[in-house]
C-alpha cells in the first residue's frame, strides 16, 4: 500500500468521523468545531490531489473565515444545548430505506469506476493564475454578491439577537 493511499484513507477517516461527530453533538459550538475538523481533513485531501491553492483556500476561507462567522453567530444568539425529542416515524420509515438505497448506489458507482488510472500529482489543470482569473474576472459579480449576502446574514443575526432597550424616561 502506498503512502498516498494511507494518507488518503486517514484524511477520509478524519473527515467521516468529524461529520458523524458534527451530527451527534448536542451543543452547537461542538458541532462547529467538528465542522472545522472536516474542513481541515478536506484540505489534506486536496493537498494529496496536488491542488495546493484549493487546500489553502479551504483552510483560510472555510475553516478560518466562515467558521469564525458561524461561531460568532452561534455565540451571539446564545444557542444552548438542544432539547431531546423522539424521532419521527416518517423519518425512520423513509430515512432508513433511503440511506440504504443511497449507500448501495454509491458502492456500485465506486466499484464500477474503481479501475481508473492514477493521475500524476500536478498533472491536472487548475493553475492558481487560471483560478484567480476565473474568480476575480469572470465570476467577480457572484463572488461579491456572496460576500454581501454573508454580511447581511451577520447583520440580521445581530438584529435578531439584540434585546430592545427601554426608551429613555419611560417607565413600564
Amino acid at each position: 500500500m502506498s503512502f498516498h493511499l494511507i494518507l488518503f484513507l486517514a484524511f477520509g477517516a478524519v473527515c467521516a468521523g468529524g461529520a458523524v461527530n458534527l451530527l451527534a453533538q448536542r451543543h452547537p459550538i461542538n458541532s462547529a468545531l467538528s465542522l472545522i475538523a472536516v474542513m481541515a481533513a478536506l484540505a489534506g485531501e486536496y493537498l494529496l490531489l496536488g491542488a495546493e491553492f484549493v487546500a489553502a483556500v479551504q483552510v483560510i476561507v472555510y475553516a478560518g473565515a466562515i467558521m469564525v462567522l458561524f461561531v460568532f453567530v452561534i455565540m451571539l444568539l446564545n444557542a444552548g444545548e438542544e432539547e431531546e425529542t423522539k424521532g419521527s416515524r416518517v423519518a425512520i420509515l423513509f430515512g432508513v430505506p433511503g440511506i440504504l438505497t443511497g449507500s448501495v448506489l454509491m458502492a456500485s458507482v465506486v466499484l464500477r469506476h474503481s479501475g481508473t488510472e492514477a493521475v500524476a500529482i500536478g498533472a491536472l489543470p487548475g493553475h492558481p493564475t487560471d483560478i484567480a482569473q476565473l474568480l476575480f474576472h469572470d465570476f467577480l459579480l457572484p463572488f461579491e454578491v456572496t460576500s454581501v449576502l454573508i454580511l447581511i446574514a451577520i447583520m440580521g443575526a445581530v438584529v435578531l439577537a439584540s434585546k430592545p432597550e427601554p426608551a429613555a424616561g419611560k417607565v413600564d
